[in-house]
């Protein structure tokens, strides 16, 4: 049980991070995201993807454009503004910073 609370921790403190790497490649329907990431093997539902997509449009870190559907209903699309693409950048180094502390632990 406590290996099972400490990787849904880690996979949490990630998933922000994981999204604005898929949408700085291009814009992505919210089920898409989740299929990407499933991809990945981070498993999402969209309860919580929802949430993350919201803050995130929020603090202007992304936006969104309607598109039409073949098969329905136009659809949500949400890209990175420039903001955060600034603010990815940022969490990149921030990933790399940490990648290498747990290796240079690992190594002791």
């Amino acid at each position: 049980m406590y290996v099972e609370n400490v990787k849904s921790q880690m996979r949490k403190g990630m998933l922000e991070y994981c999204v604005m790497l898929l949408l700085d490649k291009k814009s992505y329907y919210s089920s898409d995201i989740i299929d990407e990431l499933e991809r990945a093997n981070l498993i999402v539902v969209e309860g919580t993807l929802y949430p993350l997509l919201s803050r995130l449009k929020k603090e202007g870190l992304l936006d969104y454009e309607w598109q039409e559907s073949t098969s329905g209903p136009p659809r949500k699309y949400y890209k990175l503004t420039e903001e955060g693409r600034l603010v990815l950048v940022a969490l990149d180094k921030s990933w790399c910073t940490l990648a290498g502390t747990v290796d240079r632990i690992k190594m002791l």
